[in-house]
């Protein structure tokens, strides 16, 4: 590990396996901590908040580590996040996940729902419209990456003051366009799992990492 690596914690809220998450963090390069302590959160270079399962499962056990209020302050001082699966689900309003109806963090209008596609899960690789002046996929706009879900957010209404502050939003499909990955100020997120799709996943990390 270089001197000057960066910091990254990844969020330890219960969700998962982020094991897989935190070695992928380390080969693209950062010195990455798995934990919930608060000043580490808001101390760190960059904080990656993971997600598997149900959306209302995962908004319960941000909440019951106050991981909500964490990741909210870390933002309000501009402090970079990557959200991943689930983990970008939860960034927007609501999420709508077998008739239960769940809060969101808020951080972007819309709403998580069911796919309408005839195969459920989306389960396994795909390509992805990459948004034009993305950071995140610089270098492999033209990779695939590794999906694993039933829900996603298929509309995008928030839209930035300028050319310099207007989200970047990169799009897959799989029965219907949805959102794949989001660029927007010290917040990103992925719907896939980078952690999962070879090379192109650290890369991705890599660019990441190289922002904070």
């Amino acid at each position: 590990m270089s001197a000057g690596a960066k910091r990254v914690v990844v969020l330890d809220y219960g969700s998962g396996n982020v094991h897989s998450a935190v070695k992928a963090l380390a080969r693209a390069g950062a010195e990455v901590e798995l934990t919930r302590d608060p000043k580490a959160v808001a101390e760190a270079d960059g904080l990656l908040v993971p997600g598997v399962g149900a959306f209302d499962a995962v908004m319960q056990q941000l909440r019951a580590v106050r991981g909500d209020e964490l990741i909210d302050r870390r933002l309000a001082g501009g402090r970079p996040v990557l959200g991943i699966c689930v983990g970008e689900q939860v960034m927007f309003e609501r999420g709508v996940e077998r008739g239960i109806e769940t809060e969101g963090l808020g951080q972007w209008p819309g709403t998580v729902r069911e796919l309408h596609a005839t195969v459920l899960p989306h389960m396994g690789w795909n390509t992805v419209d990459v948004a034009s002046g993305s950071t995140l996929f610089r270098g492999v706009e033209d990779e695939r990456f590794y999906f694993v879900h039933s829900y996603a957010a298929c509309d995008w209404t928030l839209e930035g003051r300028g050319e310099s502050t207007r989200p970047l939003v990169t799009w897959a499909e799989h029965g219907e366009r949805f959102v794949a990955a989001v660029e927007n100020g010290p917040l990103s997120a992925t719907q896939f799992h980078p952690e999962k799709s070879g090379e192109a996943g650290i890369r991705l990390l890599g660019n990441w990492i190289s922002t904070l």
